[in-house]
């Protein structure tokens, strides 16, 4: 069976039209902040990792129904659930009915803006030489998957040219399974817009993606 993923919806029809909001405009109601605060602090405890996180969203089943932060606040919701550190009875009491359970860490007030501007890396030290090198033409992998991944369906067996190689970092599609990190070589891979899009209108466009060296193969 495959993974299904309601955020993979580039070059998908029927999702109505792009609507620019103005810079700068992040929230546009008052719980927004909070979600987002929530997720954060959660996902600081070691309770899942961002990969995690990103598959709890991109699988719940009314994700094109939701705004971005009733998606974030929704897959919150999914992630305590599975790993029992909330009820269901507490979430719909909105608040805790019982003790809460151990946690590895917790993210300090005093730590939040430090951490928000260092993130977490994902580069890893190379323990492997990179197949591919820059100009190499190359193929993206045919789908569907079973699981969680990075590469848009619209990519699927698209050829490219390597552009750019970032050293290795932690692979999201074995990072969302709790597989480990199994760092691979990541590469941004360039493709015309027509082998994308097999528009003419797409002609003289080019489409860069980053790219784990598993999704590729020579072309």
């Amino acid at each position: 069976m495959s993974y299904a993923s309601h955020a993979d919806l580039g070059g998908k029809r029927g999702c109505g039209a792009v609507v620019p909001e103005r810079e700068g405009e992040l929230f546009h109601e008052a719980w927004e902040p909070r979600a987002l605060a929530l997720t954060l602090a959660m996902g600081a405890t070691g309770a899942w990792n961002l990969d995690m996180s990103r598959a709890a969203r991109e699988t719940l089943p009314d994700y094109a129904e939701l705004i971005y932060y009733r998606i974030w606040l929704a897959a919150l919701e999914k992630l305590l659930r599975e790993r029992g550190l909330v009820l269901p009875d507490e979430i719909a009491a909105g608040h805790s009915l019982r003790s809460a359970p151990p946690i590895e860490r917790v993210l300090a007030a005093a730590d939040v803006a430090r951490t928000l501007a260092t993130g977490t890396p994902t580069q890893r030290p190379a323990t492997a030489s990179a197949r591919f090198s820059v100009g190499q033409r190359v193929r993206m992998r045919d789908g569907p998957f079973p699981h969680h991944t990075r590469l848009p369906s619209y990519a699927w067996r698209k050829r490219g040219s390597i552009e750019r190689l970032h050293g290795m970092h932690v692979f999201a599609d074995a990072h969302a399974r709790g597989d480990g990190e199994q760092p691979q070589w990541l590469y941004t891979v360039s493709f015309d817009g027509v082998e994308l899009w097999a528009d003419a209108s797409a002609r003289g466009v080019t489409i860069s993606i980053d790219a784990w060296e598993p999704y590729l193969e020579p072309a």
